[in-house]
């Protein structure tokens, strides 16, 4: 292996073990209550060090979902059609349990999603990561105002379906017995996405050239 391979695993495997470390010590004691410091003690790296990974607290607890936020720009091109490859991707994660469709049942899990959505500070910065999701989807779909509107309703209604799985699996629903109506329910807002948004039933590479003068 190069140098440069190696250097990039040891990169990714940093960014792992001071995310896993900041996110077990934030579901036991609450964001809120554990410092940065105590985050960079624990992993056993200077909190300069840890800054050079992640500039901003939250971050440390996005990163396990970071690699999701240009997930939908790059499933576009998987399909007949932007919508049918977004709407096969979405319930393959619902079949595999995919954390990100939020019909998964594991404790940790739970406890990951506990701690994003019951920390205000999370949920916004959670926000900007699907605006970002947005912006690289509509590039996806071609930039213009047409897609702009296609990628904020995909990225709405993946956000819904996801957050209303969490719901009900958080009142003590169990996500094998959920598993039907979820999909039932993404089924149905993929075919109002197709039926409703022009630039989401057509191949994003056949998408109408902006008018120039």
């Amino acid at each position: 292996m190069s140098d440069t391979g190696l250097r990039e695993r040891k990169k990714r495997r940093m960014y792992r073990v001071l995310s896993d470390t900041a996110i077990r010590l934030f579901v036991e004691r609450g964001f809120d209550a554990v410092s940065v410091a105590e985050v960079a003690a624990a992993a056993e790296v200077s909190k300069p060090t840890l800054f050079r990974y992640f500039p901003a607290k939250e971050d440390l607890v996005l990163y396990r979902i970071a690699d999701h936020q240009e997930e939908a720009a790059r499933v576009v091109a998987q399909g007949p059609t932007p919508a049918e490859a977004l709407r096969r991707h979405f319930l393959a994660g619902l079949e595999r349990g995919d954390p990100v469709t939020g019909l998964n049942d594991d404790p940790e899990v739970l406890a990951f999603h506990r701690l994003l959505y019951g920390t205000p500070a999370l949920v916004a910065r959670l926000y900007g990561h699907l605006e970002r999701s947005e912006e690289a989807l509509a590039r996806a779909l071609g930039g213009d105002l047409e897609a702009r509107l296609a990628a904020g309703q995909v990225v709405a209604v993946q956000r819904v379906l996801a957050q209303e799985n969490w719901r009900r699996i958080a009142a003590g629903e169990r996500a094998a017995d959920l598993r039907a109506e979820a999909v039932a329910a993404a089924e149905r807002a993929f075919e109002l996405l197709a039926g409703g948004v022009r630039r989401l039933v057509q191949p994003s590479s056949t998408a109408p050239a902006p008018v120039t003068e």
